[in-house]
């Protein structure tokens, strides 16, 4: 994404973390009733593409504003701080030994006396601290936060999403047993 890239500006919003996501919704509507392709069917090809282009743009600006792991990066771009993924390697040793944890202990639950309930509890902590990072990013990025450890904050994010994906399919597969 450039900088030039302000998903907020093209919906009307401030740069925050902290968005009224029903007041997002309500833009998103508004605006691609206004470019939709469908009102630009008799219309010239140069206006179809453009019509198609903003539709897309909107789109692509609701999906980032409505994650919350996308729009932190998002403002931390707008901010001048990008960053590589496979680059950014520094991450709280507490962090990740509560994550080996919760793996180990995913990887372990087929093999639990009552494996649902150890899944559920997995994906219940697992939650848990996903809205505690969420709430800690809003502190961060909407007031005078340090973008360093913002930066961290979203790599645990993402670490934590991709745990609540397997503990979610694992639950769903042990649901059909």
């Amino acid at each position: 994404m450039s900088a030039e890239t302000n998903h907020f500006a093209l919906f009307g919003l401030e740069p925050r973390f902290a968005i009224d996501l029903d007041e997002l919704t309500r833009r998103y509507r508004d605006l691609q009733q206004a470019v939709h392709p469908d009102r630009y069917a008799s219309a010239s090809d140069a206006e179809r593409r453009l019509s198609m282009q903003r539709s897309v743009a909107l789109n692509e600006a609701l999906q980032v504003l409505r994650d919350p792991l996308q729009r932190a990066r998002h403002l931390l771009a707008l901010r001048g701080l990008e960053w590589e993924d496979e680059y950014e390697t520094r991450m709280d040793p507490a962090f990740l030994m509560q994550q080996m944890e919760w793996r180990e202990a995913l990887g372990g639950a087929r093999e639990a006396a009552d494996p649902l309930e150890v899944t559920g509890r997995i994906l219940d902590e697992v939650t848990a601290e996903r809205r505690r990072i969420i709430a800690r990013l809003g502190e961060l990025l909407d007031g005078e936060g340090a973008p360093e450890e913002a930066k961290g904050l979203i790599l645990q994010l993402q670490f934590l999403g991709k745990l609540i994906q397997e503990a979610e399919a694992l639950e769903a597969e042990l649901e059909e047993i």
